[in-house]
């Protein structure tokens, strides 16, 4: 129960700051006469190493319930889940009865855990809720668990008037009570990055990435996979280097939109797909129209198979376009947890294959 159920984590450079910070036991660290050593992820996560980290006390929205509890069962002197009732009156505001707080005080002087969903309006203010009382317990430390930023995508305007809702989000966060130290808030490849720098004060972004999975996903016996793409240079920019550091043989193709006459359409714009298995890499998914014409465009260019991943998945207008059985272009689309509000019910029969952010979660905490 004090191992999470996946393999091995592939090697990371420890260039990237994005999986743990540098008081991790179990991990070695760089001297300072190497000018890029590996950072090497423990392969099983064992009793001793587990036993010199934290131990937290988990509150959880019923979206991250499933989370909660697959915690507990890799280690439960580490972890203990406090289930809250998350109830409504007939007038449609909120009636909580928090966790771990009656008949007595049992989460005082502890550090709290909060797996948070922020996949509707709705959801966000009853987390606030719970998250400004929990500062406000006399715990010891807060760390927020938000796999998905939701408001990642609005963080500037573009005419005056528009709302940049990351700012406000950020916000919320970094007025929330004081607990003596900053509260951590830990985020799954953030859309932006530059939305870390609007958390100020009382709350601070812990950047983190799942790429890891999908690369133990490409390692794995029997995968053809050959060729990494991008839909755009951004997402070349922003993820090229890994894949470049754990697959050097691979070819690297980014997709890009060009205007034809009144419309855009996607192209090529670097690199040769012709008889390679392609896998689409980008943070999230929102309709998937770009994703779809990206890989459309690589088979038409001559690949064998095209499949895709991304961190998010947040489909506001459905994923049936993605779906084989309704002419879907992808051969695998891999997605993680990090919204389970969506993942939870993707079909478990097509081309869908979700990864648990479960045991990287254990390991960046």
């Amino acid at each position: 129960q004090d191992t999470p159920p996946s393999g091995p984590l592939p090697t990371l450079s420890c260039k990237r700051s994005t999986m743990s910070d540098n008081s991790t036991p179990g991990i070695d660290r760089p001297n300072s006469s190497s000018s890029n050593p590996p950072v090497r992820i423990p392969k099983r996560i064992d009793v001793p190493f587990m036993s010199r980290q934290k131990q937290f006390a988990i509150l959880a929205h019923p979206a991250q319930e499933r989370l909660a509890r697959k915690l507990v069962e890799f280690n439960r002197e580490r972890f203990t889940f406090h289930p809250t009732k998350w109830g409504k009156f007939p007038d449609g505001t909120d009636n909580i009865e928090m966790g771990g707080m009656h008949p007595v005080n049992q989460i005082r002087g502890e550090n709290i855990l909060f797996l948070a969903s922020f996949h509707n309006n709705d959801a966000t203010l009853s987390q606030f809720h719970v998250l400004n009382m929990l500062a406000e317990a006399f715990i010891e430390s807060l760390t927020i668990v938000l796999p998905y930023y939701p408001t990642g995508t609005m963080e500037r305007v573009t005419q005056e008037g528009q709302v940049a809702t990351a700012n406000t989000l950020a916000r919320l966060f970094s007025n929330l009570p004081r607990v003596g130290k900053p509260i951590r808030v830990m985020v799954y490849d953030l859309h932006t990055l530059q939305n870390r720098f609007y958390l100020s004060g009382n709350a601070l972004a812990s950047l983190h990435t799942a790429i890891p999975l999908l690369v133990q996903q490409l390692k794995a016996p029997g995968c053809l996979i050959d060729c990494i793409a991008f839909p755009d240079d951004g997402a070349t920019k922003r993820f090229g280097a890994l894949f470049e550091e754990y697959f050097p043989n691979f070819p690297i193709i980014t997709c890009g939109k060009v205007r034809d006459g009144e419309k855009r359409i996607v192209t090529i714009q670097d690199g040769n797909p012709a008889g390679r298995h392609v896998v689409i890499v980008d943070d999230l998914v929102q309709t998937g129209g770009t994703l779809c014409e990206c890989a459309n465009e690589i088979k038409r260019r001559g690949a064998l198979s095209v499949s895709g991943f991304v961190t998010h998945a947040v489909f506001p207008t459905g994923w049936k376009r993605f779906s084989r059985k309704d002419g879907g272009p992808f051969q695998k689309f891999w997605i993680t947890n990090s919204n389970p509000f969506i993942t939870d019910n993707l079909p478990t029969d097509d081309c869908f294959q979700v990864l648990d952010i479960a045991n990287m979660l254990v390991i960046d905490l």
